[in-house]
């Protein structure tokens, strides 16, 4: 074991033989080099480190054997020669002396032996000396053991404690850790540490993935920097720690954004994080491995806010609703800025504000300081009011006006501050430009108007006259209410055709009547239409939008017949002679007039001479008056009219006369130039004037559509006399003509005279128009509302309406067929009565109403329910009590988004009446308005104003909401006596005292009180209900009263309005001693005492006695076998002597209850107990923070310093109520304390001279 490696502190190996030590002592190689012959000494060598007696003869341990037996034995004498002392009454000095020589050459001998582990150093051996010496002279001069006993206590005093174990009174009371640390103050530029000191808000995305927290430091160099990070999502929390190294980095980027020539100013350390979260500032060590002093403010990272538009198709027609949505993704509360361009015009820019779904949200507070949770502890907080939250804001507008329109988002806001702005124009092509680019932020329109169709140049009273075999272009045209008209490109009709042999009578179409579809524009060919009958334009569509079709829609294509004529021809006589002198020809007619006749005269022997008969009637007279006599002969050769232009050859009819002459009676029209109309199934009446001989026989004729009818009238009496046609069942024109005449004389004569009359082809219509493809209108209340008229007939027109459910029939006269009624009422209007220029007209029972609505005016409701009633036009809404939370929902008719304005009045249970107006927008139909319950009383909530999208306030039509509820105080309870100690003793359980309790609120309360023993940790609850009065005198029950000291405190209050209110621990109490006559009374009457004191108690009885008591839980049994019994006070807790027995009854145990609280001594802590330094400005303030232990209140003293040593010049007192308090300093110094005092028990380091032990807080 020699080889094993040993300390340089352990004891020297023990050499087991002279090899041993020969190789220890031999030479400095090891044993493995090849050994050298010893030179031949000329005398014998000793080795000067060993042993007096070899170890060949006696080892080490042996030796230490036999010296141990010898000091024994001298120990055994010096007994013997202080017994004879004691006995015989030697000399002491003698003895002494003896003893001390003895010792001495023992001791200072002993090294000589050189025997290991024996060989000690002169201090050593000098202490021992000492020691034998001090032994020697008590035992041989007999020193009494009281001084002895005082000696020993120098280096060992200890006394029995109450955990009956031996303590050194002087470390309790002495124990520096009651009083540590102190406070240097600098007169130096602040140091200190700020997260976020400007409280910007930071968010990241997809561009910006990472921001820079700034972290303000002033004056103080760190080097480790803690962050706690709370994640948004999940409410964790991490802590991230900035090292030394990283530190450096950021210091030297922080240096180059300063001027040298300032190095006293703070710097910006920029830190850089990726995730979003609420980040702190934990800690921050400095070069001196202290705290630097942080100030509370939060960094709040989340999501950048972002906007967009969910698109729709971009083509709208004009009166169609934008109906698109915006959405938004950010922290509530949010506030949305967009614009809207109408035709490249601004119509000004709206600022939608989103609060949040509740109210928890600290971004919707005040704030004072920069920290958005409360207290410097992250578990348990809730942050989930940060996450981003998706809305959908619908955006439904109607679009009046044609061209292009724009709604493009300008700005998103979220709550923490965070903007985005997206039509900046000094924006750089950059990431985050280009990611705005991906966004859809504009939603464009093109209004377009809707198409209006219509015939030109044909309608009911304008038939198409058209050759049979030809086909003509359907006249549609398009109208535009604009003042340019704007090609859409192809637009697309429809129609109905009905043939002319399927005509109703009314000129309506049949049921089987056939539709069609054409196109006209983008080159495409004009529709041609050839059949005859009835066209009514049905409907318009262009590219975009449908139309509406306008009058005249209908038309009636007619094939009229060809011409064609028939001849008679008389000759015309000389009355006088009886010769003829010419021809009357009478020319019948067949075709549409004008009429165009051509022939020739042709004298016998002479030329032939070309003339043209133009006509416009069905049937005329040529009268052939030659102005020579002679035979003529008359040839009629082609005929032509409007419809047919090309001439009609008539050589196949031989239509050849010779003329030979004879003169006649006559007949004409009274109106030479009639005019005359008439509807459609109703007779026509004309006076006509005879000339000649009565009674005339009248030959006439009725022409219409190629049909000639032939009447006659025999035996006419009067020469005016009225003709009366049959009902004219067809509308058109009708041709009535006086073909022949014939008097008296019985010559009959051929008559030119004939009349048109223009029957219509139907009555006159009327109806609603349609606006936006609908006889039903929403329009802003108030303003005058043009419903559309569609007239049929001929103009001008007389039209009579009414609303319904109204006997007020209004008239108006219309030249326009597509005339206007402004209305200025909401309702169904319908139309009365039509008439034209000539008939009565017909209504159209399905086109015969219009409804109008007034756009709805914003309304605010408030449901009734169950916390809600309705009482005198008032929502009374449920009490609550004084902080709690509430809020009312209000529900919103109208256009969003919302402008709310609402007065809220306060009429406080004390105070003064005060009244605040607040305003909120609101995005959508629904909205929360927080209740104000900081104040006790009532709360009037009134919402005055009220405006839309559509609307502005009108205070005439808005009628006010209001709410009410009332804020009820919370109880109050307290002790009339607080603090007291009431007192019982174990043999009044019968009775006992009351403790006075002073209520405030409601009656009646529910009490429930806790009473807690000292030595109990779990209180016991008496619940008191039932509590009429304001003022009650509890009585404690004495089953819940055991021996001791008892805490009652008041735990909770409930009133009649069911509010309550818990009191904390902090709150006053009154205190309850329940104690009996014990056989063992303590010397001094007090119950509290303080560590490192001494109870006492006096014992009566036999001695020895055994006490019984219990301390911090533990039972234990002290003996003292005289009358007085006492414990020094080591640690805190309860001290309760429950029972002592004596000598004399020692199974027998006389129960007592003694009860002595051990407060703790009271400790403060100065700068968190080290010794921390701090620089301030000059004329600036330092907080030096004194954490106390023990029972409130602490009273210290204080003196100022003055210079470099600590001088005290006076005293001055303060007083803590709390266990921290924070005291400003400004002075330079070393501030320490050296005394403390608190409820019970003081602690001082030093005492003033003449102050006789006055504690004193020291500043130096």
């Amino acid at each position: 074991m020699s080889g094993t490696p040993r300390l340089r502190s352990a004891y020297p190996s023990t050499p087991n033989s002279g090899q041993r030590l020969q190789n220890s002592y031999g030479g400095g190689k090891g044993a493995s080099e090849p050994r050298v012959p010893l030179p031949v000494l000329s005398g014998p060598q000793q080795d000067p480190q060993a042993p007096l007696v070899p170890f060949s003869l006696v080892d080490a341990p042996s030796q230490r054997l036999y010296i141990t037996f010898f000091y024994l034995g001298l120990t055994v004498w010096r007994l013997c020669d202080y017994q004879r002392l004691v006995s015989d009454d030697s000399d002491s000095l003698w003895l002494f002396m003896k003893w001390v020589a003895i010792d001495s050459v023992f001791l200072y001998g002993l090294p000589g032996l050189k025997v290991p582990w024996l060989q000690w150093s002169a201090t050593t051996m000098t202490i021992l000396f000492a020691v034998h010496a001090i032994a020697d002279a008590v035992l041989m001069f007999r020193i009494p053991v009281a001084w002895l006993v005082a000696f020993t206590r120098l280096f060992y005093d200890r006394e029995l404690a109450v955990s009956e174990r031996r303590v050194k009174p002087a470390t309790i009371l002495q124990n520096s850790s009651l009083i540590l640390g102190k406070q240097i103050i600098h007169i130096l530029p602040e140091g200190s540490a700020t997260l976020n000191p400007e409280q910007a808000p930071y968010c990241i995305d997809t561009v910006t993935t990472s921001v820079d927290l700034p972290i303000r430091v002033n004056q103080t160099n760190p080097i480790s920097i803690e962050l706690l990070r709370i994640d948004l999502d999940t409410n964790r929390n991490e802590t991230i720690t900035i090292k030394s190294k990283e530190i450096r980095k950021l210091k030297k980027q922080a240096e180059k954004r300063f001027v040298h020539h300032e190095p006293a100013s703070p710097r910006l350390l920029q830190y850089t994080v990726k995730q979003t979260g609420l980040y702190r500032l934990q800690k921050v060590v400095d070069e001196s491995k202290l705290e630097v002093r942080r100030r509370l403010s939060d960094a709040l990272v989340v999501r950048c806010p972002s906007a967009s538009i969910k698109t729709v198709p971009e083509n709208k027609c004009i009166g169609d609703l934008s109906n698109f949505h915006l959405r938004v993704d950010a922290t509530p509360p949010i506030i949305v800025k967009y614009s809207k361009i109408v035709k490249g015009e601004e119509r000004g820019r709206i600022v939608l504000s989103i609060p949040p779904e509740n109210l928890a949200s600290p971004l919707v507070r005040q704030r004072t300081t920069g920290a958005l949770i409360t207290g410097d502890s992250a578990a348990n907080v809730d942050v989930s009011w940060a996450r981003t939250q998706s809305t959908n804001i619908p955006l439904n507008e109607s679009l009046g006006v044609i061209g292009g329109w724009e709604y493009s988002i300008d700005e998103v806001e979220d709550g923490c501050g965070n903007r985005v702005t997206y039509n900046s124009s000094h924006l750089v092509e950059s990431h985050r430009q280009r990611q705005i680019k991906t966004l859809l932020l504009e939603q464009k329109f093109s209004v377009h108007e809707r198409p209006k169709a219509y015939l030109q140049g044909c309608d009911s009273q304008r038939p198409l006259r058209v050759p049979k075999g030809r086909s003509v272009r359907l006249p549609v045209d398009i109208g535009q209410s604009g003042p340019n008209k704007v090609d859409y490109g192809a637009h697309r009709f429809s129609y109905q055709f009905t043939p002319s042999a399927d005509i109703l009578p009314n000129q309506e179409h049949a049921k089987d009547a056939s539709f069609a579809e054409f196109e006209l524009g983008n080159n495409a060919a004009p529709h041609e239409i050839s059949a005859p009958g009835l066209y009514t334009l049905r409907s318009v569509q262009s590219a975009f939008c449908a139309g509406e079709v306008l009058e005249p829609s209908s038309c009636l294509l007619l094939n009229p017949t060809e011409p064609s004529l028939n001849l008679e021809s008389q000759t015309i006589p000389d009355r006088c002679a009886g010769n003829s002198v010419g021809l009357t020809v009478g020319l019948d007619l067949t075709g549409t007039p004008p009429f165009r006749i051509a022939y020739i005269v042709r004298r016998r022997g002479g030329h032939a001479t070309p003339e043209v008969k133009e006509t416009d009637l069905l049937h005329t007279q040529l009268e052939l008056r030659p102005a020579h006599s002679g035979h003529y002969t008359y040839e009629f050769l082609e005929i032509s009219d409007s419809v047919y232009k090309e001439p009609r050859s008539l050589r196949d009819q031989n239509f050849v006369l010779e003329q030979d002459v004879k003169p006649p009676a006559s007949a004409r029209f009274l109106d030479p130039y009639p005019n005359r109309k008439t509807c459609i199934g109703e007779p026509v009446s004309l006076g006509i004037q005879l000339m000649g001989d009565a009674p005339w026989n009248l030959d006439y004729e009725i022409v219409h559509q190629g049909r000639r009818h032939k009447r006659k009238l025999d035996s006419i009496d009067t020469s005016i006399f009225t003709l009366t046609t049959d009902e004219l069942s067809n509308g058109g024109e009708y041709s009535v003509a006086l073909t022949a005449v014939t008097d008296r004389s019985g010559c009959k004569v051929s008559l030119e005279q004939e009349t048109k009359i223009e029957v219509a082809l139907q009555r006159p219509k009327a109806s609603f128009g349609v606006i936006d493809g609908h006889r039903t209108i929403l329009a802003l209340a108030g303003r005058p509302v043009k419903l559309p008229l569609r007239l049929q007939g001929e103009a001008p027109w007389t039209v009579t309406h009414r609303k319904q459910n109204s006997d007020d029939l209004i008239t108006s006269h219309f030249r326009n067929s597509n005339p206007d009624i402004e209305v200025r009422e909401a309702g169904i209007y319908e139309l009365v009565k039509v008439n034209d220029a000539t008939c009565p007209g017909n209504l159209n029972a399905a086109m015969n109403t219009f409804k109008v609505e007034w756009i709805p005016r914003p309304q605010v409701r408030m449901s009734e329910s169950a916390l809600v009633e309705l009482v005198d036009d008032k929502f009374i809404k449920r009490d609550i009590c004084e902080g709690d939370e509430d809020a009312v929902e209000l529900s919103f008719t109208g256009t969003p988004p919302f402008d709310v304005e609402y007065d809220h009045e306060r009429e406080p249970e004390r105070g003064q009446r005060s009244t605040n107006t607040k305003k909120f927008t609101a995005g959508i139909r629904l909205a929360s308005v927080r209740m104000d319950s900081s104040i006790a009383g009532l709360h009037r909530y009134k919402i005055s104003k009220l405006s839309d999208l559509s609307y502005s306030h009108d205070r005439l039509s808005f009628v006010p909401v209001v709410v009410e509820q009332r804020v009820q105080a919370r109880p109050a309870a307290a002790f009339v006596e607080g603090g007291m100690t009431y007192k019982y003793c174990k043999e009044e359980e019968a009775g006992g005292e009351n403790v006075p309790i002073s209520l405030q609120g409601k009656s009646p309360f529910l009490l429930e009180v806790e009473i807690r023993h000292h030595s109990s940790a779990k209180p016991e609850v008496v619940t008191i209900p039932n509590i009429e009065n304001n003022r009650y005198n509890l009585h404690l029950p004495h089953r819940l009263l055991a021996l001791g000291t008892h805490v009652v405190r008041i735990r909770k209050i409930k009133d009649a309005n069911g509010c309550h209110r818990r009191m904390g621990q902090e709150a006053p109490a009154v205190h309850v001693n329940v104690a009996e006559v014990p056989s063992i009374s303590a010397l001094e009457a007090l119950t509290d005492y303080c560590v490192g004191d001494r109870i006492a108690y006096t014992l009566s009885g036999s001695p020895p006695f055994n006490v019984f008591y219990t301390f911090q839980g533990q039972e234990r049994k002290a003996s003292s076998k005289t009358t007085n019994f006492r414990r020094l006070a080591e640690k805190p807790g309860e001290f309760t002597v429950t029972a002592v027995t004596d000598q004399r009854s020692a199974e027998c145990k006389a129960h007592v209850q003694i009860t002595k609280t051990i407060h703790e001594m009271p400790s403060v802590r100065v700068s968190k107990g080290r010794t921390a330094s701090v620089d301030i400005h000059e004329g600036g303030e330092a907080e030096i923070l004194f954490e106390f232990g023990g029972t409130p209140p602490f009273e210290f003293s204080s003196n100022p310093p003055k210079g470099k040593k600590p001088q005290i010049l006076e005293t001055k007192s303060d007083v803590s109520y709390e266990h921290t308090k924070t005291v400003l300093a400004s002075d330079e110094g070393i501030y320490e304390v050296v005394a403390i005092k608190d409820r019970f028990c003081a602690f001082s380091t030093q005492k003033v001279p003449g102050t006789s032990g006055q504690k004193l807080l020291t500043y130096r």
